[in-house]
């Protein structure tokens, strides 16, 4: 059956701005392969993106008919690969183990155990309603991710943990993927969409609020001076001293720049300057 003009625009302008996303991480990637390292970033975001795509492939494939959910899903599946082949490429060999033991319980069977539940335990309408069930769940979790972001915001009042270019493409996306769903009347491709939307909004609100603040307050250089006191206190030559704080890299939400300088002062004799940039601050994808 034919989708109306509507559905298919939506459709059309939800594969554009998702494309759009999907190769967001591409300058992350780009650095990585050039120093071969992945600097400490994470591969929990690339596994549950792949796994969110391929669950919405087989949502699209037991419903029939939904080529345009394929099409943008496919490629993600392909471009998220990609990003995880070269992660596991250059990132440490423990990291590799832990994103592969990810790959294996999450993509492949977290993935294979939702197609048998779903063919066992549902038959025609019911198994589609599961499965609906199941990508809202899942999708649902994903969007509420940036929970942790906006918190960073409001606590640090500050949107460099905020890149706006992505925030807005990513508002975009779920604007054309809740209206698609809306003229479809798919309750599922709707509801996790709606809570993009919402969280797209307060995102844009808060940057419109902190969108002149560029100073981060965190508690890094409390802690940096409390053992500069201590040092100095106990007399042993070793100075920490703060030089500047700077704001989170935009491209990277989980790092940090730092530069410290670190004054070795033996009997007053010799002095020493170091700064360390990039200094890993949050657990982390």
């Amino acid at each position: 059956m034919p989708h109306s003009p509507l559905v298919f625009t939506f459709g059309i302008l939800g594969n554009i701005a998702s494309f759009v996303c999907f190769l967001a991480p591409l300058p992350t990637f780009y650095r990585v392969c050039k120093k071969k390292s992945t600097e400490g970033f994470q591969s929990i975001p690339y596994v549950a993106a792949l796994f969110s795509a391929m669950l919405w492939i087989f949502y699209a494939y037991v419903k029939t008919g939904e080529t345009l959910l394929i099409t943008i899903n496919a490629f993600g599946c392909v471009i998220e690969t990609i990003y995880l082949a070269i992660f596991i490429t250059y990132c440490p060999k423990k990291v590799r183990m832990s994103t592969l033991r990810m790959i294996l319980l999450l993509n492949f069977g977290g993935f294979c155990t939702i197609v048998l539940l779903t063919h066992i335990l549902a038959k025609g309408a019911n198994r589609l309603k599961l499965l609906g069930w199941i990508c809202v769940v899942f999708a649902t979790s994903v969007f509420a991710a940036p929970l942790s972001i906006i918190r960073t915001v409001i606590r640090t009042k500050s949107v460099e943990f905020l890149p706006f270019p992505l925030s807005l493409l990513l508002f975009i996306s779920a604007i054309m993927w809740l209206l698609y769903g809306i003229f479809l009347k798919d309750i599922y491709v709707t509801l996790p969409n709606t809570l993009g939307f919402l969280f797209g909004i307060i995102q844009m609100v808060m940057y419109m609020i902190y969108r002149k603040n560029k100073n981060v307050v965190l508690e890094e250089p409390v802690k940096l001076q409390e053992l500069n006191n201590n040092n100095n206190n106990n007399n042993n030559g070793h100075v920490i001293d703060v030089v500047k704080l700077s704001t989170m890299v935009p491209s990277e939400p989980n790092h940090v720049a730092v530069n410290v300088t670190l004054v070795e002062d033996i009997n007053g004799n010799n002095q020493e300057d170091h700064h360390d940039d990039n200094l890993h601050n949050k657990n982390q994808v």
